[in-house]
């Protein structure tokens, strides 16, 4: 491996570093600086740290520290933050805004012989989407190390059979004349924190498909969303039939591997979030797993940069702005105009609606957009809702309950709105 050369004007000649001298030395609790090679996106090298020391004092003048110094796994963390670089830079390239890894040193819990850092500006996350994602690096690295790759396609052998997502979704707007409807299973969410706290996955899952559910999405983010992937294994145990999507923030090809273990039969893919090309790659993946692969949108250009790649068949607007996380149904319609709403329409996308759709008239809206599909997650309700029943339908045609019990059931009630439209 290449060796870390640590500086020094006082001589050229550079004998093996003595690591038990230099502890006697008292320069070795001095500040120590960090020089990063230069890096330009149209001509980038992966560079490795140049560490300067103050070592004047020292007696051989000069020293040149081998990598062996550094713990193997701290030497492979550090390589891999480089690599976590490069990726910032493709991503800012093609207009994203969200930072995969902090951008301004090695991981916080590599501590070289020479290095001490300290929390910075540029160490902190701009808002909630990229914090989750810099947590997310963690979680899918500790999971990696407890079930490795070659050992996870080693259990897709015992996983069960892939449902068509896309193909139940078209089965329900073909049949109904309105929107599939994908249900989510969620516990808690950032924006409005926890839904339900006696929150059983199975019971919630078999009550959406009751009801008429053409899918389910399962949350399976644990730190923001309170769930996990033992919930979308236990409601593909339980033997509901609705294909389910693996609701979580994807940025390792492992993840859709470990999503398709546990019975999953879509993953989400976020653009605002992954480079082109982790979109293609990851669809490639998905495509020989069997799995179906809805790639999110939120805005114009994420939206013409999905549309460049070949094989997508169901794209989903988000409504809710993963930055800010403000809610505005219009950018459905805003992203279903003109040429692009003719290029969806000559691929055979299939489009989905996602977040802030409340009331029949929401429904209706995008609807009219060119949406066949949406997700919803307002069925989930507090726990102290056994006293009375809210309701949801679409335009009016079907009515969606949920009563004490937990039971979606069909009802010709009078539609009652819980939620207001947050159309702008």
């Amino acid at each position: 491996m290449e060796s870390l050369n640590v500086i020094s004007s006082a001589s050229t000649a550079k004998p093996r570093f003595s690591f038990q001298q230099f502890l006697k030395k008292s320069t070795f609790f001095r500040p120590v600086t960090q020089t990063l090679m230069p890096r330009h996106t149209t001509n980038w090298k992966i560079s490795t740290p140049i560490l300067k020391a103050q070592q004047s004092e020292l007696e051989d003048g000069s020293a040149t520290v081998s990598e062996s110094i550094i713990p193997e796994g701290d030497a492979l963390k550090v390589k891999e933050w480089e690599v976590g670089m490069f990726q910032n830079e493709v991503a800012e390239s093609q207009g994203i805004r969200i930072r995969r890894r902090p951008p301004s040193g090695p991981p916080l819990h590599y501590v070289g012989p020479f290095e001490f850092r300290l929390q910075n500006e540029g160490n902190t996350p701009r808002n909630i989407l990229e914090e989750i994602i810099w947590q997310k690096h963690v979680e899918v690295s500790q999971m990696k190390e407890r079930k490795p790759l070659p050992t996870l396609k080693k259990a897709l052998d015992n996983a069960p059979p892939v449902r068509d997502f896309i193909r139940a979704l078209k089965a329900a707007n073909s049949r109904t004349g309105l929107p599939g409807l994908i249900a989510e299973v969620k516990k808690a969410s950032p924006s409005r924190g926890v839904l339900r706290e006696d929150f059983d996955p199975v019971e919630i899952a078999k009550a959406y498909e009751k009801g008429g559910a053409a899918c389910l999405s399962v949350l399976t983010d644990q730190k923001y969303f309170q769930g996990s992937f033992e919930n979308l294994e236990a409601i593909r145990n339980s033997g509901v039939k609705c294909p389910l999507l693996c609701k979580e923030f994807i940025i390792e090809a492992w993840q859709i591997y470990y999503a398709r273990a546990k019975g999953a039969d879509a993953i989400l893919l976020i653009a605002g979030v992954l480079p082109d090309l982790d979109i293609k790659y990851m669809t490639k993946i998905c495509k020989l797993l069997g799995l179906a692969t809805l790639v999110e949108v939120h805005d114009e250009k994420e939206m013409d940069r999905v549309l460049q790649i070949d094989g997508i068949e169901l794209v989903g607007i988000n409504n809710r702005d993963l930055e800010t996380f403000k809610v505005d149904i219009s950018n459905t319609k805003k992203l279903l105009e003109g040429d692009r709403g003719e290029r969806i329409r000559q691929k055979g996308i299939t489009v989905v609606g996602e977040s802030g759709l409340f009331t029949p008239d929401d429904i209706s809206y995008v609807q009219e957009a060119g949406v066949k599909a949406f997700t919803t997650g307002t069925l989930q309700i507090p726990s102290n809702f056994l006293s009375f029943k809210k309701v949801s339908s679409l335009r009016g045609l079907v009515i969606i309950s949920v009563t004490g019990s937990c039971e979606l059931q069909y009802t010709s009630s009078t539609t009652l709105s819980f939620e207001k439209s947050r159309r702008k």
